[in-house]
């Protein structure tokens, strides 16, 4: 498992660890011109060794637990937002103005899931709320053209651009030059105090307070998984920024989520600062710094406090302010291009495999991070970018896939919640010991109070 290897040693983690790691290969691969099983085998293997090192530290050491990667649970989970059904329905996953578009010299991509994007989109365009006005607006202009005017009026389009525009591409060189996980120490705040855990089941990050500050896919799959290993996760939203109700219900599991406008409730966070352990956010860089969000600042406020921050496209060069989601990176970077038809029409990856990777990577980071502050102490700082993670993705093209007619059936549970019925995909993340399902179901958006437990 190669890309394990390159994954461990980007998060720092000791490559004695490594055979603690099997796979179990499933058959009904198709062919696919970019290694996307490989990416995600890589990225729930680390994550899972990541959860099962820190495990082992809190039962008092010993050896750590023996991880198992099957592609089936992981290809089941990387389409998670595919097999929700709540109420026996499925989910409409891309908004009829969120696609591919013919402009004047090439292909758009625009995103246009939140209303409030659409209204932007729209508005950069001239145009009603019809796809035969946008399509005949898009059709008279350039591909570039349209990615500065949209991204100018606050809302997402994309130029198609190949692997070697990208690499040529100022922010491209940026991202590039960069890990694929960043990990830093901010300072020298005392080692932290692991308390004991037990073992029915083992969960690493029990008795852990995670503030919650992502939206959309990659975020909430990072803490979605540490709510899996028995952190207290508390998703916080800004009341006028409600979630597309499906997406909450797909990543909400084993978290509470809670209202707080940051501009007039600065109080009720920094109550809740006070003793959290982790602190992740996914808006697009920089637009939380004024509410002293920067990670020094946190740090100042809250040593020993790990900070994991995920952005589209890096917070750095260029696009560092853009807002960004997987769509939209997969076309910017070349994944689209390479994933296109013979005839030069863009296509995609079986999976939101961006979203979903950066989502797991996240996640193992922020657990490596509380495994060496238990040996050096230090409030930490992890961020990825699904660009880089793209850029990774490109680096290992070859003859790969994800598993496609696997029975899925074993890696899918159904449950009742606040929100009705649920049918819902499994965690991969899975080690000798460990939890395989969530402690609590996803209730409604909002709905708890700003508080802990």
């Amino acid at each position: 498992m190669t890309d394990l290897d390159s994954v461990w040693s980007a998060l720092g983690g000791d490559p004695a660890l490594l055979p603690r790691v099997s796979a179990v290969e499933r058959p009904g691969v198709p062919t696919a011109r970019l290694p996307v099983r490989e990416l995600a085998r890589a990225c729930v293997g680390a994550c899972a060794l990541a959860a099962a090192e820190l495990g082992a530290r809190r039962t008092g050491g010993g050896e750590v637990p023996a991880v198992r990667v099957d592609d089936g649970a992981v290809a089941t989970a990387f389409v998670s937002e595919r097999h929700l059904l709540v109420d026996g329905r499925a989910p409409e996953t891309f908004a009829p103005l969120s696609r591919f578009w013919r402009t004047a010299d090439g292909w758009v991509r625009t995103h246009a899931n939140y209303p409030h994007h659409r209204a932007r989109l729209l508005a950069a365009l001239g145009v009603p709320e019809d796809p035969d006005a946008v399509a005949a607006a898009l059709a008279e202009r350039s591909a570039r053209e349209v990615e500065e005017a949209v991204y100018a009026a606050g809302g997402l389009a994309v130029a198609l651009r190949t692997p070697e525009e990208w690499a040529a591409h100022a922010q491209g060189v940026e991202v590039a030059g960069r890990p694929l996980v960043e990990r830093e120490r901010l300072d020298s705040a005392p080692a932290r105090v692991l308390a004991p855990v037990g073992r029915d089941p083992l969960l690493p990050a029990a008795g852990l307070r995670v503030l919650d500050l992502t939206r959309v896919i990659a975020g909430p799959v990072a803490t979605r998984t540490l709510a899996l290993l028995g952190a207290d996760v508390l998703r916080v939203d800004a009341p006028g920024l409600p979630e597309i109700a499906d997406q909450h219900a797909d990543t909400g599991f084993g978290k509470r989520s809670a209202l707080l406008d940051l501009s007039v409730g600065r109080e009720v966070f920094e109550e809740l600062l006070a003793t959290a352990d982790v602190v992740v956010t996914g808006y697009r860089p920089g637009a939380l710094d004024r509410f002293g969000l920067t990670p020094r600042a946190l740090a100042e406020r809250r040593p020993g406090v790990v900070v994991a921050q995920l952005s589209a496209w890096g917070a750095y060069g260029p696009w560092g302010d853009r807002r960004g989601f997987d769509s939209l990176v997969q076309v910017a970077t070349g994944v689209a291009a390479v994933e296109g038809s013979s005839t030069g029409r863009p296509g995609v990856l079986p999976a939101q495999a961006l979203d979903h990777g950066t989502g797991y990577l996240l996640a193992a980071g922020v657990l490596r991070a509380l495994s060496e502050q238990a040996e050096g102490g230090g409030s930490r700082v992890v961020r990825v970018a699904l660009a880089r993670t793209a850029g990774w993705l490109l680096d290992g093209r070859g003859d790969a896939g994800v598993p496609g007619d696997v029975p899925v059936g074993q890696w899918l549970a159904e449950r009742d919640s606040p929100l009705g019925r649920l049918r819902y995909a499994l965690s991969p993340v899975e080690f000798e010991g460990g939890p395989r399902d969530w402690a609590r179901a996803p209730g409604c958006w909002g709905a708890d109070s700003a508080r802990w437990v």
